[in-house]
């Protein structure tokens, strides 16, 4: 018998009821986020003088890093949605879990999406350069805008990608914890298997809803974020239910 799994409408109805009487404590854990990365990324872009080349390496390798140490704060959000999904009481304290449940496996899966992520970003970034070194030479930039979209093409169908396959990880670690890293990518790998296009269309469907956050000057997405990631999770246990070896 074929497996029936919810529908995009049903992972979003599960996610708002879910959310119901929850939005002070989800989008508090949003707002900390936003400020922590934001703070520490506008200190780096301030600090670092990156109209040089040796500049822009530094800054690079700055956000690097602070990319790694953030799939600390994956952890402890999957760790939050999921006890929201299974009708735990929440806190945002839940937001530091990663620190606590296998902290280096979770900076190892982060390193692995983040490292992939940057090689496939570094034609991007060289282009960034090189344009915003030509200043407002017009001659001059035209040459590069070609190069420069087909970068940011590549490096959209790369993170799109491995937002797909790796889109689980997290979860997973949260639900076998016994695993190592790399265990933890695969099965991921091998639980979105059939499944990355009905999560592209989930992640598509929430474009009009950011869309319209951006005339609230971005603050509606502190509304739109926690009800993306909701979704995510109910998708994640829904999946997860219907899978054997996921189980095993």
């Amino acid at each position: 018998m074929m497996q029936q799994f919810k529908s995009s409408a049903e992972l979003k109805a599960s996610a708002r009821e879910h959310l119901l009487g929850h939005y002070g404590t989800v989008i508090g854990a949003e707002m900390i986020l936003v400020v922590l990365s934001g703070s520490v990324s506008l200190a780096a872009s301030l600090l670092v003088d990156v109209s040089t080349a040796a500049g822009t390496i530094i800054y690079y390798a700055i956000l690097f890093f602070i990319s790694i140490l953030m799939g600390l704060f994956s952890s402890g959000t999957c760790y939050l949605y999921l006890k929201l999904i299974c009708g735990r009481p929440i806190s945002v304290g839940d937001l530091f879990y990663g620190f606590q449940l296998a902290p280096d496996k979770a900076i190892a899966i982060q390193a692995w999406i983040t490292l992939i992520t940057y090689l496939a970003s570094l034609p991007q970034y060289i282009m960034t350069y090189k344009i915003s070194a030509v200043g407002y030479h017009v001659d001059k930039m035209m040459p590069l805008l070609l190069p420069y979209a087909l970068s940011l093409i590549l490096s959209g169908v790369v993170s799109v990608a491995l937002g797909l396959y790796y889109a689980q990880a997290f979860y997973l670690l949260h639900d076998f914890p016994q695993y190592t890293a790399k265990e933890l990518l695969q099965k991921s790998r091998r639980l979105m298997v059939h499944h990355k296009g009905r999560l592209f269309y989930l992640y598509v469907s929430f474009l009009p809803l950011m869309l319209l956050a951006l005339f609230s000057f971005g603050l509606a997405l502190l509304w739109v974020g926690p009800y993306m990631t909701a979704t995510q999770t109910v998708f994640f246990l829904d999946l997860i239910q219907h899978n054997t070896e996921a189980a095993v």
